[in-house]
């Protein structure tokens, strides 16, 4: 199975297939992941322990446990730890590209953005 640890936690694929994977990502208290968007795919986050904040373009929301967000291609989108205790999702991804390198970052607050990516005017 593939793992990946990063700054503000770590993810683990637990299954995958041409045109879906699905992963268990934990986020630390009050980290959060990068501002970001994907080209070839959607995502649906389910909080299974913890609160998230979710950011999908101009819209924030708190997502308690049992609840979920959807998040549709080319959406810019964010997820946020604001509570005590790790945040656990599981993420399910939907596209004809699921790979890591379909991320264009637009802020990250562990110095992981692309120099081309702008934010787009609203």
């Amino acid at each position: 199975m593939e793992t990946g640890e990063r700054p503000w936690g770590c993810y683990i694929v637990l299954e995958e297939h041409k045109n879906y994977k699905i992963k268990r990502i934990e986020v630390n208290p009050g980290h959060r992941l990068s501002l970001q968007r994907h080209h070839h795919r959607s995502e649906h986050w389910i909080v299974v322990s913890g609160t998230a904040k979710a950011t999908c373009g101009e819209r924030e929301s708190i997502v308690n446990v049992n609840e979920s967000t959807f998040i549709p291609v080319g959406m810019m989108h964010r997820l946020e730890n604001p509570g005590l205790i790790p945040l656990t999702i599981i993420e399910v991804q939907c596209g004809e590209y699921l790979g890591e390198d379909d991320i264009v970052r637009f802020h990250d607050d562990y110095q992981r953005v692309d120099g081309s990516a702008e934010i787009p005017a609203r």
